[in-house]
């Protein structure tokens, strides 16, 4: 379901799908990832609204995709043989995250 919340770093309200929940000492706090911004944002419990019925109808300017055939790689390392090689990994590390996001924008 999509809802609203208040995005400091936008400064404004946006359509938000909310992604993860997780509660802190003054509070909860959502993982959400804003779907005309496609952006993944933090925001507190408070900053969370219901969607107007009609503003639910929009479509969303930004859609969560995969790569096609795409497989995370990384550098694996052996100290014994002083050797590295490129290899399969069973997760995308932060830095080709960060890489991918970058070369999008």
């Amino acid at each position: 379901q999509v809802c609203v919340v208040f995005s400091e770093e936008l400064e404004c309200w946006c359509r938000a799908l909310v992604e993860s929940v997780w509660c802190r000492v003054d509070g909860y706090q959502l993982g959400c990832f804003l779907v005309d911004y496609a952006k993944h944002c933090s925001v507190p419990s408070e900053n969370i609204r219901v969607l107007a019925g009609a503003f639910a109808k929009f479509p969303h300017r930004a859609k969560k995709c995969r790569l096609h055939c795409t497989k995370p790689l990384t550098l694996h390392i052996d100290y014994c043989e002083n050797t590295a090689k490129i290899g399969p990994a069973k997760r995308w590390d932060t830095a080709a995250i960060e890489h991918f996001r970058k070369l999008v924008e």
